[in-house]
């Protein structure tokens, strides 16, 4: 049996997923018509050309999109309920999902109570239906934000913090937006003892991952892979074991690497960095969490053993309580046993 196959059968851990970014065309299609949503194409297979990313622009534009679809609590259930089905068939066991709630709550006049509360029904359903679990990283949008804004989101996560919330995040275009601007609301969340986990290290370079360590405090890494930039950086990554959320299709579409194969991931795994692999807006980057395994496997040469620790990495940074995560990381190893001789994989 192939390599291929025994990925596809192989218990994951995600850590870097846009919920909203991860909605299918075709039940943005259902969005739109129940909520009178214009859009540019009116079928799945003219989303699906939309969707195909072009620059940073035109993800943002997809993005405000898909957020002005959502108006309902029963569209969040829906679209949770959808994105952790598609989770499960990949064997995924556990998501730590980034939510933006400022941006329904503009468009919608949702409450964030309202919010996780059709969140938490679809997690609740999922992890009756599938066992598999989710974490929500509520994020500040820096670019589309201000920064009381920013307090106020950092207050919705710290009051769902124990329901479903796991962290505080802060996502989009880094350039021009540092951590700086949010410092208040980071504060804010460490004094509750809510864990934050900010993008930094994509879009912009070393300083921003520095911005993200010292003023956010950032329990680990969206991106992160400009930290090569910076050899004193790497040092510190290194010796604190920070987890690096790698997304390598996202960097080829975003134009961070210009392929997969000028991609940071082996350098990252040779200076002895933690690193996670994550699919980050599926759709849009056409790809999926097995398909970043894959293609880590067919260009790296990574073998069962490298994509297994790569799991067992992910399980180990997830926000979640020691026991669980020890629990779990035993479960995936016998897990992996067991999979390589049904599938006659070799470590």
């Amino acid at each position: 049996m192939s390599l291929e196959t025994y990925l596809r059968a192989m218990p994951k851990v995600e850590l870097h997923v846009h919920l909203e970014g991860a909605i299918q065309p075709a039940t943005l299609l259902e969005l739109a018509r129940r909520n009178q949503v214009p859009l540019p194409a009116d079928t799945e297979a003219g989303l699906r050309r939309w969707y195909t990313f072009t620059d940073f622009p035109h993800f943002a534009e997809i993005y405000q999109t898909l957020s002005r679809c959502l108006r309902t609590a029963d569209d969040l259930e829906l679209i949770t309920r959808d994105f952790l089905a598609a989770q499960a068939a990949q064997n995924i066991r556990h998501t730590e999902a980034t939510y933006t709630a400022l941006t329904v709550h503009r468009n919608s006049g949702l409450s964030f109570e309202a919010q996780l509360a059709a969140i938490n029904r679809a997690r609740a359903w999922a992890e009756h239906e599938f066992n598999t679990t989710l974490g929500l990283i509520i994020d500040i949008p820096r670019e589309w934000s201000t920064p009381a804004e920013g307090e106020q989101v950092a207050e919705w996560a710290i009051a769902g913090h124990g329901q479903g919330v796991a962290a505080l995040g802060l996502g989009g275009y880094e350039v021009g937006f540092p951590p700086e601007l949010f410092a208040a609301a980071f504060a804010r969340a460490h004094a509750a003892g809510l864990p934050a986990v900010l993008h930094a290290g994509e879009t912009e370079g070393p300083a921003s991952i520095w911005s993200a360590l010292e003023v956010g405090r950032s329990r680990r890494l969206g991106h992160g892979v400009r930290c090569l930039e910076d050899a004193r950086l790497v040092d510190e990554l290194r010796r604190r074991q920070i987890p690096l959320e790698v997304c390598p299709s996202s960097n080829v579409c975003l134009k961070v690497v210009p392929d997969w194969a000028a991609h940071p991931l082996p350098a990252l795994l040779r200076a002895g960095l933690n690193v996670t692999l994550n699919s980050d807006d599926p759709p849009m980057f056409s790809t999926t969490l097995t398909d970043e395994y894959r293609q880590a496997a067919a260009v790296f040469g990574l073998g069962a053993a490298d994509l297994e620790q790569l799991v067992l990495n992910a399980v180990a940074a997830a926000l979640r309580p020691e026991a669980e995560r020890r629990a779990q990381a035993a479960e995936f190893r016998a897990e992996f046993a067991r999979l390589r001789r049904v599938h006659g994989v070799a470590e």
